[in-house]
């Protein structure tokens, strides 16, 4: 039963032989105190931490960051196994993450805080807690249900099987500045390894964990970080050079810069969201992209709104939503989430789509996407939306499933408002 751990977590190679050092273990305890005690978020955390000390190598920071999503994705797991009752006190963290150590197979040293550490019983209890999916998996009792009322015991279980492993790392080809294949090749110069992912036009997926900001490519705009099936959702909209392009709820504006690029620069792309300082962080984007043809607006008015109504060749609605497809690369989302957060999104959702649908014009195409997996945030609100608006109609869905892909958990709707 202990194989089982191979399939669940993240492999070691040849951990054993690896020596662990103390200043790289407490970083990871330092980091956990942090998140679990003072709530910071995992990403953030994990970057802060890398930077402590520059000359940590790949191996170092690999390890660091490892440590801590590990630690953060199996934090139920790993509780119930340390029996620290989800009291993170200094002592309890120490304890915690030695449980971590001793599943992934390292050698503890000797040291004072691993002193009479019961190796057996926690691989034992490792076992013995397989039965209980909520504790197997690491999630929450009300998530575990929710997920199993929306999609079924069977499909549920796939699906979280799939979001608890480690996200890959993808990045998408800036095709206004290089191809895929001539950024693939300035990766190899500078010493970082990359695949081709078959049916993703620009993807291009890191072999090995590296840090990419760093290289020349970050630095001239060749490339982006964002996930093969986010990738999805700025294709799925069909946009041409020449349009009038609406990104809603543009955010940072990964997707924003998505459009650009598949609009050759050309036409007028609108970005907007109700927060001004994400939008900043798109123009720096856009600056270094090359993206000429976006135009940032926030939402501080139904202004914003009115002023755009039927203008709009394409509309992109990529809707707030619980995350729950993107579980493997912000696995915290799953101990910050609650019920009531969820419902009230949903609301959300569905006033966006009644407002924001308002900018496109006859004969337009709108996208609705989420990463969320629940059908309560995706074909749920779609059917909900064109019962309450005849002038649109269904073109088609995309879901997108993280266990038969590989990436994250997806959905797009393409309405089409009638002429």
């Amino acid at each position: 039963m202990i194989q089982k751990l191979i399939k669940l977590l993240p492999k070691a190679k040849k951990l054993k032989q690896n020596r662990l050092h103390r200043n790289l273990v407490l970083a990871v305890v330092n980091a956990l105190d942090r998140i679990f005690n003072e709530k910071e978020y995992a990403d953030k955390v994990v970057n802060k931490t890398l930077k402590i000390d520059k000359r940590w190598g790949a191996r170092d920071r690999k390890f660091i960051a490892e440590g801590i999503y590990d630690s953060v994705r199996w934090k139920r797991l790993y509780n119930e196994i340390a029996g620290t009752k989800n009291h993170f006190s200094r002592e309890n963290i120490w304890k915690f993450f030695t449980v971590h150590l001793v599943l992934k197979g390292f050698e503890l040293p000797d040291w004072k805080q691993f002193e009479n550490t019961p190796v057996r019983r926690i691989k034992g209890m490792f076992d013995t807690l397989q039965s209980e999916r909520a504790i197997r998996e690491s999630i929450p009792d009300w998530l575990d249900n929710l997920g199993k009322r929306e999609l079924g015991d069977k499909k549920w279980e796939r699906e979280l099987k799939a979001l608890n492993q480690q996200a890959p790392v993808v990045i998408r080809t800036n095709t206004l500045k290089i191809s895929r294949v001539n950024l693939q090749k300035q990766f190899t110069k500078e010493g970082v390894e990359t695949e081709i992912i078959k049916d993703y036009p620009d993807a291009l997926l890191l072999v090995n964990r590296a840090n990419i900001f760093k290289t020349d490519a970050f630095k001239k705009g060749y490339f982006e970080m964002q996930d093969a099936s986010s990738q999805l959702v700025a294709d799925y909209l069909g946009v041409k050079p020449g349009m009038r392009v609406i990104d809603t709820c543009a955010g940072a504006g990964g997707k924003s810069l998505h459009l650009a690029s598949l609009m050759e620069n050309k036409g007028q792309l609108i970005a907007l969201d109700i927060y001004g300082h994400k939008l900043q962080d798109l123009k720096k984007r856009a600056k270094r992209n090359g993206a000429h043809n976006i135009d940032t607006r926030v939402i501080e008015s139904t202004k914003v709104i009115k002023k755009l109504k039927n203008s709009a060749d394409r509309v992109l609605i990529d809707a707030p939503c619980s995350g729950l497809g993107v579980l493997k690369r912000n696995p915290d989302s799953k101990w910050k989430l609650q019920p009531e957060f969820i419902e009230r999104i949903k609301v959300t959702q569905a006033e966006i789509l009644d407002k924001y649908s308002q900018m496109l014009k006859v004969g337009g195409q709108l996208v609705y996407a989420t990463c969320s997996i629940l059908p309560s945030e995706n074909e749920e609100q779609i059917k909900k939306f064109l019962a309450n608006h005849p002038e649109f109609e269904f073109v088609s869905e995309n879901k997108v499933s993280a266990s038969k892909s590989g990436f994250d958990g997806f959905y797009m709707a393409l309405l089409q408002k009638k002429s």
